[in-house]
């Protein structure tokens, strides 16, 4: 089964090699039919520490890291 690969914006990097992605998805409702925006937070594995807050990144899903760590940065 292939990995997921989700792209979204860094909104934290203050733990050591860990990042906080934010990730939104666009879909229509299904009875107002009207566009929503809901976002959804990933703890994401960054080993050099080498992006800050805004930068777009792409996360793929890996073997748990952590606690709260199951996807890791792709270089981007």
């Amino acid at each position: 089964m292939p990995k997921r690969i989700l792209q979204g914006v860094v909104t934290s990097n203050q733990n050591a090699q860990t990042v906080t992605v934010s990730v939104e998805r666009r879909f229509t409702h299904p009875v107002l039919k009207k566009t929503i925006r809901k976002s959804k937070k990933y703890r994401a594995h960054d080993e050099a520490n080498t992006f800050n807050v805004g930068d777009n990144v792409r996360i793929q899903e890996c073997a748990p890291k952590s606690k709260t760590k199951r996807w890791e940065v792709i270089a981007e």
